[in-house]
């Protein structure tokens, strides 16, 4: 029997921190290979980020192609060993991404291809983070604050992601008042170490489920509804209902579209910084203008929620009322990605990719919850599916941007007769911004279609009532 003059438990808050603690991990690890490609570049003696650009791809490829795996494990046996196995996981090849171009003596410790076969189990690595996460706030959060504990989960990792390049900047590059503290390479092994900290952490601590749980009272039990626990029962995906399902379909399309356009804060912006406004490591107002717009992008994870809450309930529709945040915010997306291509200083060029990252995120936690509403019992999966469908255009992003920039770069180079490497530092700066300003439109194109896919999206369209 339920004693009344109880309180519900909080344990529920304090898992939500470990998982916001991951979200933080997840963008520290990505975010600093961003940061270092400038130098990898260097060391591995290429003309430029560009050339980093199948290192990029394969992280995206790898990440897409293991979600589902992931993510039905997480289903399966639950997010706790799924998630402890996901971050240690990671967290090797961190550190060993710091090795890659070492040399002892005549010796040296891999290339190009070397740090891409890294960079591709990395991400295979990765892979089924954010949809374990999903798993744990649908078993841990009554279904009213799903959109607010993703909108904070995300929040988490985007500030993470945005403190990421000044925290780059005091340990590598140094300041005007400190000397680096780590080498480059260094820097990669403190990140791994964070990463096996959590893990051991979350081990001891984290429950697939509140029912399993001692600190957890009947009252939170009772508040956060009944979740059938993980592993009790087999259940086989409706895959078929899963893949026809047009509401996740447009969900699938919306994400990947909206991470075609984000990719290029966490891989390219740094060395285009560097080569249109001469930013370098060691600039803390450069560091800045670097984590702006996943700074911004952090706000806008909050108020997402908030606005979709709100909406929701003035419209009496929780799928109406996260079509009205979204449309409009994608929309913003693509006015200010072409207006970054006519920004005459670096003040314009952040604030306004920033505000782009600010329109994307407000779109995050209503995407997120559309995963657990359409798939219930499978959320995992389903949010699984998303993300893998989504990274595959981070890896086309990855792969695009490259591409148009040294097909700039190489055209620039046969009208003046002369090999590549043979161009004048200037003339290379000046190809490589023309290039991405071409990039910049595509981006600005795909996030109109990013927001007409919200037009499909019904979360009461579930993968179990679906035709």
């Amino acid at each position: 029997m339920i004693d009344k003059s109880q309180k519900p438990t909080q344990v529920r808050y304090r898992v939500l921190a470990f998982v916001c603690g991951l979200s933080m991990i997840t963008y520290l690890d990505r975010v600093c290979f961003g940061a270092a490609a400038p130098l990898m570049a260097a060391e591995l003696g290429l003309s430029g980020v560009a050339q980093l650009k199948w290192a990029f791809v394969a992280f995206s490829i790898a990440y897409g192609l293991f979600e589902v795996p992931a993510g039905w494990l997480g289903d399966r046996w639950g997010p706790r060993g799924t998630l402890v196995r996901i971050v240690a996981w990671w967290s090797v090849f961190t550190a060993l991404t710091g090795l890659v171009g070492l040399r002892w003596g005549a010796y040296t410790c891999g290339g190009l291809t070397s740090l891409i076969v890294l960079r591709f189990l990395f991400g295979a690595g990765e892979a089924g983070a954010y949809p374990n996460i999903t798993r744990v706030i649908h078993n841990w959060f009554p279904s009213q604050q799903w959109e607010t504990a993703q909108g904070l989960v995300w929040m988490s990792g985007r500030l993470a992601g945005g403190l990421t390049p000044l925290l780059w900047a005091v340990l590598v590059g140094g300041t005007a008042w400190t000397v680096p503290l780590v080498h480059w390479r260094g820097a990669f092994f403190v990140f791994a170490a964070v990463g096996l900290v959590w893990c051991f952490a979350f081990a001891r601590w984290f429950r697939n489920h509140p029912t399993e749980h001692s600190s957890v009272n009947s009252l939170e039990r009772e508040l956060i509804g009944s979740r059938e626990a993980t592993g009790d029962k087999i259940h086989s995906v409706p895959w078929c209902k899963l893949f026809t399902n047009r509401s996740l379909l447009a969900l699938c399309v919306s994400y990947s579209l909206i991470n075609y356009g984000w990719y290029f804060n966490i891989t390219y912006l740094p060395g285009y910084l560097k080569d249109r406004y001469q930013v370098t490591d060691s600039d803390l107002w450069g560091a800045v203008y670097k984590g702006a717009p996943l700074w911004l992008g952090a706000v806008g994870c909050v108020l997402g929620g908030v606005f979709v809450n709100a909406t929701s309930r003035a419209v009496g529709n929780r799928g109406r009322g996260r079509q009205l945040v979204c449309i409009p915010a994608l929309l913003m997306c693509g006015l200010c990605w072409w207006g970054a291509r006519f920004a005459t200083n670096i003040h314009a060029f952040c604030w306004l990719i920033s505000l782009a990252a600010f329109g994307i995120d407000l779109t995050l936690g209503a995407t997120w919850a559309s995963c657990q509403d359409i798939g219930r019992r499978h959320a995992a999966v389903v949010a699984a599916s998303m993300n893998m469908i989504g990274t595959f255009g981070s890896a086309l992003a990855g792969w695009v941007t490259g591409t148009i920039v040294e097909r700039g770069l190489a055209q620039q180079a046969a009208d003046l007769g002369i090999q590549m490497n043979e161009m004048s530092a200037e003339v290379n700066q000046a190809a490589t911004v023309a290039g991405f300003d071409t990039v910049f439109s595509t981006y600005a194109a795909i996030y109109i279609v990013a927001a007409i896919c919200w037009l499909a999206i019904n979360p009461s369209n579930t993968i179990e009532a679906s035709t």
